[in-house]
């Protein structure tokens, strides 16, 4: 799909060196020289043997539809992150349960997330919340010998969630719960993911990398420059947004870049988008005080 103009347009306003991909295509070369942002390739990979353990019961509440006033007090926490992502984890299977638990009634069924990681085996046990790509998942199988942990996500957060999409060999942001003694890095992180955006354009700015993404009028309505957004689990300083143009845009510093999924993308791919949960607690507050002052 090709990215609007008008967001394009406000893009190169602000620098001619603006870079693109458009499907399957190359970059658009800058004036300064060749692209260099790599890619990420999408292999094929066979799923490992491993012990399937009970299946689990989910953590990630239902989002409303809408982020209206009228539905927003049903977002539950549960679990709460910073978006500070702890490691990039590899995608080893996404499928149907090895061992289907049963249900039924003809209703969709959910699927199994395999990732590989290093760094998140050591304390993490069954029933554990750890977000992925931003989403927060339950962990419902530990395979320590495959080093994998594997997640139940359901019909509902494929459908809320760019998750679906994934492939064996792509990177996942992996981030675990907090716990009472943890840093707050970033802001406060339901996982609770609102819905996706769209990358629009990369543009490098010294060693650090302006990213735009188009999003939904009900995320773009919580945004403000210098506010916070999770993209997919990554808490983020938004910079500037278009309401009418349906984008906003960021920075990551180089430390950044080497450490979350992002800079692997392409335009035209999918992000998770969780707005800052004080956004929505002002709006539901707001709407309100309007609707009391209407009936006085």
């Amino acid at each position: 799909m090709a990215p609007p103009a008008a967001a394009v347009a406000a893009v190169r306003h602000h620098s001619p060196h603006l870079l693109l991909r458009r499907g399957g295509g190359g970059l658009l070369s800058s004036p300064s020289g060749p692209a260099t942002l790599p890619f990420a390739s999408r292999g094929a990979a066979s799923a490992p043997a491993r012990l399937r353990l009970p299946p689990p019961q989910f953590s990630l509440s239902p989002v409303p539809k809408s982020l209206s006033a009228a539905s927003s007090s049903h977002v539950i926490v549960r679990s709460l992150f910073t978006g500070i992502v702890e490691e990039v984890g590899r995608v080893r299977r996404l499928g149907p349960p090895l061992a289907p638990s049963g249900g039924g009634g003809g209703e969709a069924l959910g699927l199994d997330l395999e990732v590989e990681t290093k760094d998140l085996l050591a304390g993490t046990q069954l029933g554990d919340s750890v977000a992925v790509d931003g989403a927060c998942l339950t962990v419902a199988a530990i395979d320590p010998a495959a080093s994998t942990l594997t997640f139940g996500v359901a019909p509902e957060t494929l459908r809320r969630t760019s998750l679906g999409e994934r492939a064996p060999g792509d990177g996942v942001n992996l981030e675990r719960a907090l716990t009472p003694s943890s840093r707050m890095g970033g802001h406060f992180v339901q996982g609770h993911v609102d819905g996706t955006g769209e990358i629009v354009a990369f543009r490098p700015d010294g060693d650090s990398l302006w990213v735009t993404v188009r999003a939904p009028p009900e995320i773009l309505r919580l945004l403000v420059p210098k506010g916070f957004v999770a993209v997919d689990g990554t808490s983020l300083t938004v910079v500037s947004v278009d309401d009418e143009g349906g984008w906003f845009d960021f920075m990551l510093v180089r430390y950044t870049q080497d450490n979350i999924v992002l800079p692997t993308k392409k335009v035209g791919d999918k992000v998770n988008l969780e707005a800052d949960i004080l956004g929505k607690y002002v709006e539901k507050l707001l709407a309100g005080r309007v609707e009391a002052m209407a009936k006085g």
